[in-house]
């Protein structure tokens, strides 16, 4: 995507919403992010918002950040990734200075036990949105079967055997790169094509 696809507002205004409207950490951020880059501004399409993802997964530190960092370098440059985690992170990092004492007071609130647990539900339900759209497209390049092979590895290496993500998506990433090769070979040897004829 070349520089400059959208304006410094729209990016201050998309970030600062992900910021601001994000709870729950790095992962109940990513489909709001989504939203904003693939949904509203028409920034990325799904494929360039899942390579932006899959490589702010491979690198250290909060995810959120690293993503708001590569769509804003994407759009403007190294300027709009400045601009970019600044619209991020300000507005939380004002509110929760600003907000630290009354929540310290509040913590044993039923109340905000409660909203606590009303929020939970919706970021579920975003997120199996995102892996939903993610697995139809993962099928639709990969195939069903593969795509579930895929997918059924993926959890073994990171619950199972517990395997940093990080490592995980490099070994994925080096795979992608290199799967439309392997199955041109495939293709190509003796006997694998459909309906060859000696």
């Amino acid at each position: 995507m070349a520089e400059g696809t959208g304006t410094y507002k729209e990016l201050i205004l998309a970030m600062g919403r992900t910021g601001i409207l994000g709870y729950g950490g790095g992962p109940s951020i990513i489909p709001l992010i989504r939203y904003e880059a693939v949904t509203r501004y028409n920034w990325l399409d799904d494929e360039e918002f899942g390579e932006i993802l899959a490589l702010a997964n491979a690198l250290p530190g909060p995810i959120a950040t690293k993503m708001a960092a590569q769509l804003g370098y994407r759009l403007k440059g190294t300027a709009g990734a400045v601009v970019a985690v600044l619209a991020h992170i300000l507005p939380t990092s004002i509110a929760m200075v600003a907000l630290l004492g009354v929540l310290y007071a509040l913590r044993h609130s039923k109340y905000v036990a409660g909203m606590i647990a009303a929020v939970r539900p919706v970021i579920v339900v975003m997120l199996a949105l995102m892996a939903y759209e993610f697995a139809a497209k993962a099928w639709k390049g990969l195939g069903k079967a593969m795509g579930i092979g895929f997918g059924l590895l993926a959890f073994t290496l990171l619950s199972v055997i517990d395997i940093h993500p990080g490592i995980v998506v490099a070994v994925f990433l080096a795979y992608g790169a290199v799967h439309l090769k392997l199955v041109d070979r495939l293709k190509q040897r003796p006997g694998q094509g459909k309906g060859v004829s000696s």
